[in-house]
């Protein structure tokens, strides 16, 4: 009788091992796991938290903002990064995912990426900016904003430490002019917030759809709209 009796309980100890066990990988030491997995593919670069009062008002920013197509030779910093990515895109009411640009129907049908030359503690590369979480995703590595000039033949481009790629998700749309529309919108936020920061900027239309895809590896499904330059006057 003993003997039929230990079999179940064998079992039933082993189960409880098994359950305990898989409820730690995936609760527990997993998630650490899990997120080397993730980081393996992806890096994520956590962004100082924007200013909400500045230094300048909206109107003497209106007043100042000019394209700025030089700059001088020094780096922007992360704060000043976080900044002009959070005007462009930020959220700006967490409860309903509003963000800084009006978008028609709150569809957010832009992708903002950074393309770093020099900026202070973020290594060269191509990262996608995600509102939710104010953080920039490493997309690519390497000089990619030298890419972009070489393809586009811009110069601001070539002498800025950072540059802007707006792109639209036009597969989200039905209404392709929103996707201009919306970059229009976060343009000029960044415009503004440059001049706030004592900074410069222009937008960049005069390119091929095809080159900017080419440069950066988009996906045929995005839409380049504009090119944005940022620096130091």
């Amino acid at each position: 009788m003993k003997k039929h009796t230990l079999v179940p309980i064998f079992v039933l100890s082993f189960l409880v091992f098994w359950i305990i066990s898989v409820s730690f990988l995936l609760y527990g030491g997993g998630q650490h796991v899990l997120a080397q997995d993730k980081g393996s593919k992806t890096e994520a670069v956590k962004l100082p938290l924007p200013r909400y009062n500045g230094d300048v008002s909206v109107e003497k920013a209106l007043l100042e903002r000019r394209s700025l197509r030089s700059y001088r030779d020094e780096s922007l910093t992360l704060p000043e990064i976080s900044q002009i990515l959070w005007a462009a895109q930020g959220i700006t009411e967490p409860g309903r995912g509003l963000r800084a640009t009006p978008s028609a129907r709150a569809l957010y049908l832009l992708n903002v990426y950074l393309l770093t030359g020099n900026v202070t503690n973020l290594p060269i590369g191509m990262y996608k900016y995600q509102p939710r979480g104010h953080e920039l995703i490493k997309i690519a590595g390497g000089d990619k904003k030298t890419e972009l000039f070489n393809s586009v033949g811009q110069a601001p481009i070539k002498n800025a430490p950072a540059v802007l790629v707006f792109s639209g998700m036009s597969e989200r749309s039905t209404n392709p002019r929103w996707m201009y529309v919306e970059a229009g919108h976060a343009a000029q936020n960044v415009y503004l917030q440059a001049v706030s920061l004592k900074l410069g900027a222009v937008v960049i239309g005069g390119f091929k759809d095809e080159d900017v895809r080419r440069a950066l590896n988009m996906s045929e499904k995005e839409q380049p709209i504009y090119i944005m330059p940022v620096g130091r006057k």
